[in-house]
């Protein structure tokens, strides 16, 4: 039986690490065409240009694509049409009744979904690249990106638009696979992948600092330390969550603790229920006249990109405000409480002390509202704290050390709301040799 046991083991482990190997191999691949420059451009032109722009939405567009968009590769695009796409198919699957229909018929439904939602990842990687390739021939601000009208006996436009949507649809196949045959979420490990590619480039310049004498050994390990406190509160919160327990009226067999704890389950609720979408909006509507303001010499917009600094005060108070909307409209389209209440009403379950039906949702409402109030107050937190610590303790580390540190960066941002990537419920399950099974209720 031992000898068994240590078999399944064995044989949990193997499978685990080739599921590591794959996806890092994955990865690596992406890695390698962020580096594959588009046909027909000018290279050293066109990241200069763009590192000029680097305040703007495009320096946002930039740190998603892991730098694909400065160099304009192959991928320039990245991962974000596939998730514009996922993200409008969820809103509309609770807006449109055959969506809505499509998303309640299980695997069936949900593959249809999918399938529904690559056909619009391509059409907006044609709008995308069409409208990105139109611009770089232009010349923007009397620069020129573009080497020749044609590569080849194609146009460039049109040179542009293929590569581009076919980077886009690869690293959407490369999302997939990691999730079906890796570990974690494909999507989310392709966008963390991108942004902790600046931490060598990162490391590498703290320690020029260090070896010229630029900055004290001291500071850097405040530094360092402060960074991996604020990563681990930001692991402790993505993680958390207000179970409701869940009771069931039928009974399992074999009496006493066996049998109740046969019935009982939970309803897990994020505390971040929305993840990193209000601050992407949020982030994309407030740098949006930045950008224009760059092409249109309006005077008005050239007042509100001023007005719009990142690190002022007036851009914060709308970033949270924007942040805690789109928190409560993203929840409020995605989850509905009445369809949970009638799910568990179906299959027997109720809340302890609360009746079934209208009372079982209006119950889950209002769990719901309070805890995402805390999951808006974490994210603003989060994503104000570079602001904070650029405007307060940077001066004072100036002022007692005389060294100049920089706090500021949205990498810091999304690279700590993103650092859950991983199923660790796929790695459990890997591990003891056997699926996972449960009665937690899915919504």
């Amino acid at each position: 039986m031992a000898a068994l046991d240590n078999r399944s083991s064995s044989s949990s482990n193997s499978d685990l690490q080739k599921r590591i190997f794959f996806t890092l191999a994955m990865l690596a691949v992406y890695r390698i065409g962020v580096h594959v420059p588009t046909p027909g451009i000018d290279g050293p032109a066109v990241l200069k240009f763009f590192e000029s722009q680097s305040r703007g939405i495009f320096g946002l567009f930039n740190t998603f694509t892991g730098g694909a968009l400065s160099q304009f590769s192959v991928f320039a695009l990245g991962i974000m049409p596939y998730i514009s796409a996922s993200i409008i198919f969820q809103l509309l699957s609770s807006a449109i009744p055959y969506l809505e229909s499509l998303k309640k018929e299980g695997e069936h439904g949900r593959r249809k979904i999918n399938q529904y939602t690559r056909y619009a990842t391509v059409g907006l990687a044609i709008v995308q690249g069409y409208g990105i390739s139109q611009w770089l021939d232009s010349s923007p601000q009397g620069t020129a990106l573009v080497l020749a009208p044609f590569v080849g006996f194609l146009p460039f436009k049109i040179m542009a638009v293929i590569t581009l949507v076919a980077g886009t649809c690869f690293i959407m196949w490369l999302g997939e696979q990691i999730t079906e045959r890796g570990i974690g979420n494909g999507s989310s490990l392709i966008i963390f992948t991108g942004i902790a590619a600046s931490i060598p480039s990162g490391a590498s310049r703290l320690f020029q600092l260090v070896s010229t004498d630029q900055m004290k050994f001291p500071v850097v390990l405040i530094v360092l330390a402060f960074m991996v406190v604020v990563i681990a509160g930001v692991i402790f919160m993505e993680v958390a969550q207000r179970r409701i327990t869940i009771q069931y009226s039928q009974r399992g067999g074999g009496g006493g603790a066996n049998a109740m704890a046969a019935t009982t389950s939970h309803l897990p609720i994020k505390v971040n229920f929305s993840g990193v979408i209000p601050p992407i909006f949020a982030s994309s509507l407030l740098m949006f006249p930045a950008t224009m303001a760059q092409f249109v010499r309006w005077p008005w917009l050239s007042a509100m990109q001023d007005s719009l600094n990142p690190a002022g005060t007036i851009y914060n108070i709308f970033f949270v405000g924007l942040i805690v909307f789109f928190s409560f409209f993203y929840t409020e389209i995605v989850f509905n409480p009445t369809d949970v209440a009638e799910n568990l009403k179906k299959h027997g379950g109720f809340i302890p002390g609360v009746r079934a039906g209208k009372s079982t949702a209006e119950y889950i409402q209002k769990v719901l509202e309070r805890v995402n109030v805390a999951g808006c107050v974490y994210l603003s937190i989060v994503c104000t704290l570079p602001v904070v610590l650029s405007n307060y303790l940077k001066p004072t580390i100036l002022l007692w050390w005389n060294q100049p540190v920089d706090f500021g960066g949205r990498g810091l941002r999304y690279f700590a709301t993103d650092s859950i990537p991983f199923d660790y419920s796929e790695v459990r399950r890997i591990l003891k040799g056997a699926k996972i099974r449960s009665r937690r209720v899915q919504f």
